[in-house]
């Protein structure tokens, strides 16, 4: 039975066009609207809406849904239409009437609200875990090889010489960076929407000291309608901090698919990293790195779809925000995956100091000439002349 449910039954076809796959979504959703149905009950017990032997019983129901969900054998049909529905229903088949008052004080817009935000809470910690391993990863890598010279490029063409210590720094500072907006990011969604209801408050004595404190959350999200506006606003925050991320393993990837070119031959891989060809033998193809270079653009895509979502909509809630989950998970699982495999190459990639040193041609150290002349006296637009035309009589 749907928690709307009145005497009306949903027009079969209205119900799959708005459901969705939204049933599907909320398996990542469950255990985390679990955790905050637990805190609800404790608090609702405390007030003296439920006694102690109701709170129990939904406490031990709500502790056998996760068990279950574990298990892989709890099921959210998609007349459920979402895991709320789902285990309020559950909660009513096996302690009748007391599964009936485990909705007072809530509304299903801030239990979502409050499940989605103990998720990414969740994610962002994964996220940030995986970066400070990348960050590890890529120590390890300079350790081992940043005393390398190999060529720099601008403009695609050799540019000035680098260290192999220097190109792996630039990620590792860029990775820095997406630790503090991840961190940034994190600050953001830590406040509790439970209690707010359907974003015009609750008109009961609800505690939501309590179940902030229950929930880890730092700060309650007072003003319920800004809870409300906020879905989607997070959201799209969240997506931007990945989509950084995804950006810093864009160029990584880029990098590596130009440094492991066989006619440079400055990296490698081994060849358990590559596929092959259907139709040429000798083929080793880096397909790992190509589609950690794609990603990026399917994370825009997920950023860009909550940014338009919530364009044009009025304060309150709106149906259209039930289309953010998606991207928000699908974001999520993207960035780590991408994550764990950039760790995975980084922890196998190889650097050939032979190749990196025949690649260093006189071209590269035409500035470090025109420096030692400026140490000599030479003004600086002279110095830059004479070396540019040695280089042209050279040819």
């Amino acid at each position: 039975m749907k928690l709307w449910q009145k005497k009306a039954v949903l027009d079969r076809d209205v119900e799959a066009f708005t459901v969705g796959d939204d049933y599907l979504l909320d398996y990542e959703l469950l255990p985390f609207d679990c955790q905050a149905s637990k805190a609800h009950v404790r608090m609702l017990t405390k007030i003296g809406i439920l006694s102690d032997q109701e709170g129990d019983r939904l406490l031990k129901g709500l502790d056998d849904i996760l068990s279950l969900h574990q298990k892989g054998v709890f099921e959210i049909k998609a007349e459920d239409e979402d895991c709320h529905t789902a285990i309020e229903n559950y909660l009513v088949r096996e302690t009748g009437t007391i599964g009936e008052k485990v909705h007072t004080g809530r509304s299903r817009n801030d239990q979502v609200l409050t499940a989605i935000r103990l998720y990414s809470k969740s994610k962002l910690t994964e996220c940030e875990a995986d970066v400070f391993a990348a960050i590890k990863a890529l120590d390890s890598f300079i350790a081992k090889y940043g005393h390398t010279v190999m060529p720099g490029y601008s403009h695609m063409r050799k540019a000035m010489p680098m260290t192999v210590a220097m190109w792996g720094g630039a990620f590792r500072d860029a990775f820095s960076d997406d630790q503090l907006l991840l961190y940034t990011a994190m600050k953001l969604i830590d406040q509790n929407p439970l209690g707010t209801g359907a974003g015009f408050g609750i008109s009961l004595p609800l505690d939501r000291q309590m179940t902030t404190r229950e929930l880890g959350f730092s700060k309650i999200l007072h003003n319920p309608v800004y809870a409300q506006n906020s879905r989607g606003k997070f959201e799209g925050f969240v997506l931007t901090v990945l989509s950084n991320i995804m950006g810093d393993l864009n160029r990584l990837a880029a990098d590596l698919l130009f440094f492991t070119l066989p006619e440079l031959g400055y990296f490698s891989l081994p060849d358990e990293f590559h596929t092959g060809s259907s139709i040429m033998p000798h083929k080793k193809n880096p397909d790992v790195l190509e589609i950690l270079r794609g990603k990026y653009h399917e994370m825009l895509s997920l950023e860009n779809r909550v940014r338009t979502t919530t364009i044009n909509l009025i304060s309150g809630y709106q149906r259209d925000l039930q289309l953010t989950k998606a991207a928000l998970v699908r974001g999520f699982t993207v960035t780590l995956q991408s994550l764990r495999m950039t760790i995975h190459i980084i922890n196998h990639l190889h650097v050939n100091a032979v190749n990196c040193k025949k690649a260093l041609t006189k071209e590269l150290f035409s500035t470090d000439k025109v420096h030692r002349l400026v140490q000599q006296g030479t003004p600086f637009r002279q110095a830059y002349r004479k070396i540019g035309d040695e280089y042209e009589q050279d040819g």
